[in-house]
């Protein structure tokens, strides 16, 4: 009877010791993982950013949302929330774009504001994608800036990096919380900066954990599994539209494209920037405008502000040269700084516009150069791209000898030699008469030293 007793008890004990052996291990290589886990830190800033994001939504006036009912992969989406009081940009910052802002405010915004007007007719939803594309520095970003202030709705400013995860099948788990996320906080605005970059075009060749994270993004946008009555809009931006897969293309049907701007538009975008600026009466916007073809919003932006960094460095100079005196109060050193800066002239922005075409000139010349003699797509078969790269090149130069060296040459690493000969060529041939450029020519022997 003492012997059964005591090996019930030596039981029991060895139980109660595996147990608590297994919740120590279990913890400790928890605590282990976490330590290793380089991504942990950023998690949790990632869960505090998002707390205190979902606070201030429900404090604007919002339906609140619980932060208990997220997952650890929602309050990582979550963290990227955009409150309309951090953005500063509003439909009167863009200039040159009022008939697209209007289409976009018809199409996208009022069908989620005025929902109830809507609500009997299935044609007049708000889409399920809008696509944004058109030449870089055209205000497609500035747009999407504007929607967010201007909607009113939730908006996940989506960084595409953190839906990668060295772990496998992670990165499907976050794609998923992103919809699963949006969804819960509807009506929402996803909006994805250079699309491009994440859904592109499908191939062969692509990573299997980055097929299948394209596979369930586009499964929970537009799937079996989809709400037809939720609201959750995909906003991209892109200049290169057609590098997009053309199912994106297909969820996408709100399609704007977004121009060079003509001189009406230039016009007003540079009395926009200049509105708040110090010009003096010379200034002409009209010629300036005119002369500016092929300047985007965002080249006329530096236009100005290099034109008024000509000023700053006029009273710098004359502050040097002793014509102004160093004052000891900083409040007075700051007022007479702002008192003594002369306005922007017409001679600062024509000085500002020949600068900057002569910078556009030359990178236009070194990409010339460089489409000719780089490979083409990789999507092509091989012999199409051997015919298209020896057709480019016969075009380029016609000498066998230099046709060979820049043969050659591509091989080498160092990308600025390169570049150096070629333009050290180009020169020699402008020089020489067209009698003289012979096949026979030393240009070829001179680039290589």
């Amino acid at each position: 009877m003492m012997s059964d007793a005591f090996s019930r008890n030596e039981l029991i004990g060895l139980v109660v010791r595996l147990t608590l052996v297994s919740a120590v291990t279990f913890l400790s290589i928890k605590w282990l993982m976490n330590q290793v886990d380089p991504t942990n830190k950023n998690k949790k800033k990632a869960k505090k950013r998002a707390q205190e994001q979902l606070r201030r939504l429900a404090g604007s006036g919002n339906t609140p949302l619980s932060i208990d009912k997220l997952t650890d992969y929602e309050m990582m989406i979550a963290a990227h929330l955009v409150h309309p009081h951090d953005i500063s940009v509003t439909w009167e910052d863009i200039a040159g774009l009022q008939s697209l802002i209007q289409e976009l405010r018809e199409t996208v915004i009022l069908p989620i504001q005025r929902k109830e007007l809507f609500a009997d007719s299935q044609l007049t939803q708000a889409p399920k994608g809008v696509l944004l594309h058109g030449p870089p520095g055209c205000g497609k970003t500035l747009i999407a800036k504007a929607t967010a202030k201007e909607a009113g709705t939730r908006f996940i400013n989506l960084d595409v990096s953190i839906l990668t995860d060295k772990w496998y099948g992670e990165s499907q788990k976050l794609a998923a919380a992103v919809f699963t996320l949006a969804v819960k906080l509807q009506p929402c605005i996803i909006f994805i900066d250079e699309i491009d970059s994440f859904l592109r075009m499908r191939n062969s060749t692509d990573h299997e954990a980055t097929a299948m994270m394209k596979a369930q993004f586009m499964s929970f946008w537009d799937g079996l599994s989809t709400d037809s009555s939720c609201t959750v809009i995909i906003m991209g931006a892109t200049n290169r539209p057609q590098d997009l897969d053309r199912a994106i293309l297909r969820r996408m049907p709100a399609t704007f494209h977004i121009p060079m701007p003509n001189a009406q538009q230039r016009l007003q975008i540079l009395q926009l920037i200049l509105e708040n600026e110090p010009v003096s009466n010379d200034v002409n916007l009209d010629t300036i405008s005119r002369s500016t073809d092929g300047f985007s919003g965002s080249d006329l932006h530096e236009l100005c502000r290099n034109g008024s960094v000509y000023r700053v460095r006029d009273f710098m100079r004359n502050s040097q040269n002793g014509a102004e005196g160093p004052s000891t109060n900083v409040n007075d050193s700051e007022d007479e700084f702002h008192d003594a800066l002369r306005p922007i002239t017409m001679d600062d922005l024509v000085k500002s516009l020949k600068k900057m075409k002569e910078s556009k000139l030359h990178f236009n010349w070194l990409f010339r150069i460089l489409i000719k003699i780089l490979p083409v797509r990789s999507n092509q078969n091989e012999h199409v791209k051997r015919n298209i790269a020896v057709n480019r090149r016969k075009r380029f130069i016609g000498h066998h000898n230099v046709h060979r060296w820049i043969r050659n040459t591509t091989r080498l690493r160092n990308n600025r030699h390169l570049i150096k000969c070629l333009f050290m060529y180009d020169i020699k041939e402008r020089s020489l008469p067209m009698g003289n450029r012979s096949r026979k020519s030393t240009t070829t022997t001179k680039i290589r030293n």
